[in-house]
């Protein structure tokens, strides 16, 4: 694939029904597939991430059967897969399947991905599955990807993980848990990306198995099955974010449609982000609707701790303020498909903006002038969104580089920013 530019014909103004979450998928998905019986799920995300979960759990002997928007899924005891798991591009199927794959009686079972996998870290979670019985290492003896795990079951007990590289580990031990020989305690020292354990939570209570915490800081799982359900994917506040983000910047007005707020989305803090630099959200049932008046934004100082994915957003919705925007608590951002922090600094200062990148954020001041220049959104598909929302910005738009990342959450990103009224020129 070649750049893309987006550019701006004036406001974005409609309707769009953003994507399933993708967080909610792999969960639903995987949960079905260790309830022995038959699950049914509805609104589900079909993208290369969560294919990686699909083709995941087909072969360690779950049956998978996709039509229309929903899926069938007879679960199963896990069992060894007779190939190496390719996740591609996917850290979340990545560390579930790590602790899942310990459940199968006997075999190994070998994991790996792209480069971008290859290089995020696993070791944490490795060290908590050896207290907890499980042997699973990483091949090349440096703490990632490929990871070889070694089956004969889960033994249970006290474990205790890090929790600010990634929520995704402490999420990989309360899935693979309840199915361990006796009673588990997980302890966690510093959880980040909370709601994403909430979501977690939410889904294993959907199938039937109940956690026991003391906050975010303990958990305590007893030996529990998994029972089938009947389980609807609502559509992500994450993906949802760059459309309302579009919106803003243009001072449209969009409505989002089948935002469900029952199960826990942490992004959904996009909303209180908006209204305080002055953005209209009117939220009715299951739909929000974002009202810009086209002018300029109030900054602000942004904890994002808890919802580090909206990193790439805030940091666009940041060139349209008339005070710094300063964004804080993210370290763990710098480990997701790219180093985000170091990413959006360097590709914002390409349109001429004096960002400041700190451990832990940006801070983004006002820019005088934004100029065009080729920008790459580094194979990242929160980033390829992200220097979209700029490009509207600018009158004869930027080429970007990396549109094929968007199969990994929203397909259809490109062909809703045109259904709103933007043009979009492959070059």
């Amino acid at each position: 694939m070649g750049r893309v530019r987006v550019l701006s014909r004036g406001t974005l103004n409609g309707r769009v029904k953003p994507p399933p979450s993708k967080s909610y998928t792999h969960r639903s998905v995987l949960l079905a597939s260790l309830a022995e019986g038959e699950s049914r799920l509805t609104n589900v995300l079909f993208s290369r991430d969560t294919k990686a979960t699909i083709s995941a759990c087909t072969a360690m002997g779950a049956r998978l059967t996709a039509s229309g928007e929903g899926m069938r899924i007879v679960g199963a005891k896990p069992r060894a897969p007779a190939d190496v798991v390719n996740v591609e591009n996917s850290g979340t199927t990545l560390r579930f399947m790590t602790s899942v794959l310990s459940l199968a009686k006997e075999g190994d079972s070998v994991l790996t991905g792209d480069s971008s996998i290859r290089s995020r870290p696993m070791q944490p979670l490795l060290d908590a599955l050896g207290r907890l019985g499980v042997q699973a290492w990483s091949a090349l003896k440096n703490g990632r990807a490929p990871i070889i795990v070694k089956g004969g079951g889960m033994k249970g007990g006290e474990t205790k993980i890090r929790g600010d590289v990634s929520s995704q580990f402490v999420s990989s031990l309360l899935i693979s848990s309840p199915m361990a020989e006796g009673s588990t305690t997980i302890a966690v020292e510093d959880a980040v990306s909370r709601p994403y354990l909430e979501a977690t939570l939410a889904t294993m209570k959907s199938f039937g198995v109940e956690v026991g915490r003391d906050e975010f800081s303990e958990f305590e799982v007893a030996p529990a099955s998994y029972e089938p359900a009947d389980f609807a994917v609502p559509s992500d506040f994450s993906s949802a974010s760059f459309i309302m983000a579009a919106a803003t910047v243009t001072g449209g007005s969009v409505k989002l449609e089948n935002l469900n707020r029952e199960y826990p989305q942490g992004d959904s803090a996009i909303l209180e982000i908006l209204k305080s630099m002055g953005v209209e959200v009117v939220t009715n049932g299951n739909s929000v609707t974002i009202n810009a008046e086209g002018g300029r934004l109030k900054g602000g100082k942004f904890d994002l701790r808890d919802t580090p994915d909206l990193l790439p957003v805030v940091s666009v919705l940041a060139l349209k303020c008339d005070s710094p925007v300063e964004i804080v608590g993210t370290a763990h951002a710098r480990f997701k498909e790219t180093d985000r922090i170091a990413a959006v600094a360097s590709e914002l200062k390409k349109l001429g903006v004096e960002v400041e990148e700190r451990s832990d954020g940006l801070l983004i001041p006002p820019p005088s002038k934004l100029r065009s220049a080729p920008l790459d959104a580094h194979d990242d598909h929160r980033m390829f969104m992200a220097l979209s929302i700029a490009s509207l910005l600018i009158p004869e738009g930027v080429p970007i580089l990396g549109a094929e990342s968007l199969d990994v959450s929203y397909p259809s990103f490109l062909e809703d920013l045109e259904r709103l009224g933007a043009t979009v020129k492959w070059e």
